[in-house]
């Protein structure tokens, strides 16, 4: 038995590492990614994360194929704020005896609509429903930094319908991975500019975001992400769309 579950994720901070870096100051994807968020539901849960190198942490192995939904909130755009925190670190450990400087671009009050398309048969995922449900964790969730603090609210189950081809234009409530390039509309179109959510300002978002783990490189597997609030065309080449039951929007689970 499948549920398709959401909550509203939030944090006051949040710093979701990017592996590049711009001289000492190191940047943060502004979406939460999918391997993050096995991450937390890991936490959630009570999972190990990673113990040795070259091995796969067990949330991962547990939750990789979990089918997950992202959709930010209370956002500018699709982005968040920022700002920029200066550390120094004098710990002989960690830099010979001398004083390190860093810079991290911290996201301000991240937020995000997450949904989990969870299998009640498997005895992890039925655990996480139940703690997503009451509210409860064993490990405390972060966003990145385990001095950001993350709650969640706003618990909900919905009912859905797998869509393979929608009909027409349609909305996607969360970020989408585009197949297509946008300079191609001309015979290949992908949005419908004369559509938009009505509650929303027309826009459109794009970032390159981790989708998993290459477990041979042990480095992130990248897609092009897409959060728009204009309509989709039926020839947009979208997949894994389901039809949120009493509404007009889609969600993609990957």
């Amino acid at each position: 038995m499948e549920k398709l579950v959401s909550i509203d994720l939030k944090s006051d901070f949040g710093f979701f590492r990017k592996p590049d870096a711009n001289n000492t100051v190191n940047l943060s994807y502004n979406m939460l990614h999918k391997p993050a968020l096995l991450g937390i539901f890991g936490a959630i849960v009570g999972l190990e994360g990673y113990k040795r190198k070259g091995e796969v942490p067990q949330y991962y192995e547990e939750f990789k194929d979990l089918k997950i939904g992202i959709e930010p909130l209370d956002h500018e755009k699709g982005n968040f704020q920022k700002t920029v925190i200066k550390y120094s670190n004098t710990a002989g450990y960690a830099n010979n005896g001398s004083t390190y400087l860093t810079e991290e671009a911290t996201l301000i009050k991240p937020g995000y609509r997450v949904y989990a398309l969870l299998d009640l048969e498997n005895d992890k995922q039925h655990l996480l429903y139940e703690y997503l449900k009451e509210g409860k964790a064993e490990y405390l969730p972060y966003f990145g930094k385990n001095e950001f603090a993350a709650w969640w609210e706003n618990f909900q189950e919905h009912d859905y319908q797998a869509i393979e081809n929608p009909f027409g234009i349609f909305k996607i409530k969360t970020l989408f991975i585009k197949k297509d390039i946008i300079n191609q509309q001309k015979t290949t179109p992908l949005f419908d500019f004369m559509s938009f959510w009505e509650e929303e300002t027309p826009f459109m978002y794009f970032e390159r975001l981790p989708r998993g783990f290459d477990l041979t490189l042990f480095q992130y597997v990248l897609g092009d992400s897409v959060f728009t609030t204009f309509g989709i065309k039926q020839s947009a080449n979208i997949d894994n769309l389901f039809h949120l039951t009493g509404s007009e929007y889609y969600v993609q689970l990957l």
